[in-house]
């Protein structure tokens, strides 16, 4: 039997493969360029890169991080990218695959694959997102609309492999009313199946996590009487409540607003920005969400045990 080192090892070589076309996204797509053509080129002299000098990971360490013709250094940022999506992979895998210990029936074992699934291309594009907003200060709709519609996909997907009762959602009581003497109409029970509380839950929390930062970014206005917060953020937060939902993606912007406060107090005591200074305020939102991912429902299911 295959142990699940080898699993964890194969998606690790699989994200490397990702992160390297991650890397080409975040070089291109702040820019409007094709992520198709031209292929793969140095940076700096933009001559096209050789297939055995663009293996992930290995080809940097060959080329001891400088390019094959024109020598200039091959920027950390490729490798760590790569680097990073493998681990994100490899860890995603172990998280899945280690819940199979647990007996579950076919379509619980399938609602599984699709979390899997839907975590690592959540990984990649947060991966990509906080690199692009770090570097040019914009979260592309390419990845953050798209993220929606993805993540949208695969909840309908996973609403196929419900059980018969699974996620059903009762909204009123059985009741019993007395029409006439002697007459009683049953009305019955209302609910919400499996699939539609699946996914109008869904639904309901990528409309509030947005509301949640239109709200700040109104207030914000109001006050300041200037922008502090683009539309980009509203997006990135709707895209990691669609993928993880309404008390995930607060996690993630409460963790984020945490990381971001942390920093930019650090760069006011060192004098290296203003009150005024811009924050790539995305950055930690995608750094919050990667948290909330792997450790969110335990993070939060601590919280409400201290609560109670």
């Amino acid at each position: 039997m295959t142990s699940l080192f080898h699993y964890e090892a194969i998606d690790f070589i699989l994200g490397l493969a990702f992160g390297s076309f991650l890397n080409v996204c975040i070089s291109r797509v702040p820019k409007g360029e094709s992520i198709v053509r031209p292929g793969s080129r140095c940076p700096r002299c933009k001559t096209p890169i050789r297939w055995y000098d663009n293996i992930p990971l290995l080809s940097w360490l060959a080329l001891r991080g400088r390019c094959r013709d024109c020598k200039q250094p091959i920027p950390l940022r490729y490798p760590l990218i790569e680097l990073a999506t493998g681990i994100w992979f490899a860890a995603v895998t172990h998280l899945t695959l280690s819940a199979f210990d647990i007996p579950l029936s076919m379509e619980q074992h399938s609602q599984l694959i699709l979390a899997g699934i839907s975590l690592a291309i959540l990984g990649f594009l947060l991966i990509g997102l906080m690199v692009m907003d770090w570097q040019t200060l914009t979260l592309p709709d390419a990845f953050t609309l798209t993220g929606i519609a993805t993540a949208l996909f695969l909840v309908c997907t996973q609403a196929i492999f419900l059980g018969p009762t699974e996620d059903q959602v009762l909204l009123t009581k059985h009741s019993l009313h007395l029409t006439s003497p002697g007459g009683v109409t049953d009305h019955g029970n209302v609910f919400l199946t499996g699939p539609e509380s699946l996914i109008f839950g869904r639904i309901a929390a990528i409309c509030g996590a947005a509301l949640i930062l239109l709200i700040i970014r109104w207030l914000y206005k109001a006050l300041r009487h200037r922008e502090g917060m683009g539309l980009g953020d509203v997006k990135l937060l709707a895209m990691i409540a669609a993928f993880l939902g309404f008390w995930p993606a607060s996690l993630a912007l409460f963790l984020g607003v945490l990381i971001a406060s942390t920093y930019g107090i650090l760069l006011l005591a060192q004098r290296k920005a203003g009150a005024a200074s811009k924050l790539a305020f995305g950055s930690f939102l995608a750094v919050g969400g990667l948290i909330s991912a792997l450790f969110g429902n335990r993070l939060i299911n601590t919280y409400i045990g201290l609560l109670r």
